[in-house]
């Protein structure tokens, strides 16, 4: 275990030149620097931990007076100031630069509130999408080809909430086991990839089939079930195998993956989601289309129908995804503690509650739930 005792110890033996200077060696809590001449700077491959790239250098400078060079904003004008810089990785070297304007203090205070948004809307999310689960599976008369594809996209979102409280809760505990047991985070992570993933392929399957159903068989339920059971679990499944086996060829093993979403291959995965949220946007705006054309064109008869596919495309929106591109906004635009406290607020509360928004808007909310038939169970003809 390296000290500053241990730092000096390691060079005790330098071979120094006679009449210059040197700044003293240093251990700065991550590596040891050696005596170096005033006047001039030191290099050192950069640490291998998590959210650094140990094949870039960080350095430090010796100054004239052979102390090591401090800034302001740490203020260690005995230990010095070593530069890390191009150790991280560009999105998180944004972050960190937006925090030194915005103060450090801030930041943490920022998150450590969005964590604790984060944990109740999970939570909330996960108890609402059960129960409407437990509604849809109960009553046979909700059994029917559109709840079919809620459920598929409420086990998807199950999962993914899951497993995402599964890692938060580990990251509360001074041990954190999953984060350091080999293999076993990495493949947590993956199970979240892929859970992410199918989400968003039942996100876009709901908005496929209320699109067919409006555009195309005039107003008829008419769906395949098994091209879309395998659009809904197989190719998520295909992506995330692609991305895992670039992670593991492309990538340095040094232990878990942490920050992996700030790798410029996670597009492999999140390409195929922002694709999603811009082929529902179209969807939506056809259906409105049609919709329109339908209200002029419709008689009596049709008046119901037509209301309820409006209400049903108004119903996609949440299914949009609009949370998920705010996570592309680019941490540098945070002049301001409050500008960035909005977005980390508001973003994970829409991504968090989600799960919510989907019970109430396709259970709690559905016709054929809160009809006073729903509560007579056919029992003479089993499921």
């Amino acid at each position: 275990m390296m000290s500053q005792g241990a730092c000096v110890d390691l060079y005790k033996n330098f071979s120094y030149v006679p009449q210059i200077e040197y700044c003293s060696p240093i251990f700065d809590n991550e590596l040891c620097w050696p005596p170096t001449p005033a006047g001039s700077n030191v290099t050192k491959f950069c640490p291998q931990k998590k959210g650094t790239n140990a094949t870039q250098f960080a350095y430090r400078i010796c100054k004239a007076d052979a102390q090591w060079e401090y800034n302001n904003i740490t203020n260690l004008q005995g230990k010095g100031y070593t530069y890390y810089d191009n150790c991280y990785l560009p999105r998180l070297r944004d972050l960190i630069n937006m925090c030194k304007v915005l103060d450090f203090q801030t930041c943490t205070k920022v998150g450590y509130n969005t964590r604790i948004i984060e944990m109740v809307g999970l939570g909330v999310s996960l108890l609402s999408l059960a129960f409407s689960l437990f509604i849809f599976f109960r009553y046979r008369v909700l059994r029917n080809n559109r709840t079919k594809i809620h459920k598929n996209l409420f086990l998807s979102t199950i999962l993914q909430i899951f497993v995402r409280l599964v890692i938060y809760i580990d990251q509360s505990f001074e041990d954190k086991v999953i984060e350091n047991t080999p293999y076993l985070c990495e493949s947590i992570y993956v199970l979240l990839e892929y859970a992410k993933t199918a989400m968003f392929m039942w996100m876009f399957i709901e908005g496929l089939y209320l699109h067919n159903v409006i555009t195309v068989t005039v107003f008829q339920e008419y769906s395949y079930m098994k091209l879309y059971f395998w659009l809904g679990w197989t190719l998520p499944l295909a992506l995330t195998i692609i991305w895992v086996i670039i992670m593991i060829v492309c990538t340095e093993n040094t232990g878990c993956w942490y920050l992996y979403y700030f790798l410029p291959y996670y597009w492999i995965l999140e390409g195929p989601r922002l694709t999603v949220i811009i082929v529902n946007l179209l969807f939506l705006l056809n259906i409105v289309r049609v919709l329109v054309v339908k209200l002029r064109e419709s008689h009596t008869s049709e008046i119901q129908q037509v209301r309820k596919a409006v209400r049903a495309a108004i119903f996609l929106l949440p299914l949009m995804g609009i949370a998920n591109i705010l996570f592309l906004v680019d941490y540098r635009l945070f002049k301001n503690a409050w500008k960035f406290a909005l977005w980390s607020y508001s973003t994970y509360f829409l991504t968090t509650f989600q799960g919510l928004f989907l019970s109430v808007l396709y259970c709690f909310c559905n016709g054929e739930v809160i009809s006073p038939h729903t509560h007579l169970l056919d029992h003479n003809h089993p499921p």
